[in-house]
């Protein structure tokens, strides 16, 4: 198989919840070798993991970060291309009086590069963005 989606945070950090929502965990289930995720994105959840005090529910993310997620998810580096394109939206979306987070402009960046769908709860979060293939699996497709 081959790589066909890009996970934000708000996604990944579906499956350790007490109630994970049951669309993406069958998502995710279906698409299991399709799926990478941004070094942001493991960088949001690992300094998320870094700051829950010593306890049963710190122990539990770091074993689905290190055990689940960094043992069967691609991680795709931010790289030169990556920069290119992202440095080319921030400048055109300034230019149209619009700002987005730094780190958003960073998977967007990769999501694009890879030619990967980015999936994330928060859709308008990316809109700003040309060219940039979305979809949110917290929802059931109309």
């Amino acid at each position: 198989m081959s790589l066909r989606f890009l996970l934000d945070s708000n996604v990944l950090s579906e499956p350790p919840r007490r109630t994970p929502n049951a669309h993406v965990m069958q998502r995710l289930r279906a698409h299991v070798g399709e799926i990478a995720i941004a070094t942001v994105v493991w960088h949001e959840m690992v300094y998320g993991m870094f700051r829950l005090p010593e306890s049963p529910k710190r122990a539990q993310l770091t074993d689905y970060l290190y055990r689940t997620v960094r043992m069967t998810v691609a991680i795709l580096d931010y790289n030169e291309d990556a920069a290119h394109w992202h440095a080319a939206e921030r400048a055109r979306l300034e230019a149209l009086g619009k700002s987005t987070s730094f780190a958003d402009g960073q998977i967007a960046a990769i999501a694009h590069v890879h030619g990967l769908t980015l999936v994330t709860r928060n859709l308008a979060d990316f809109a700003s963005f040309e060219g940039l293939q979305m979809e949110t699996w917290h929802e059931i497709p109309a």
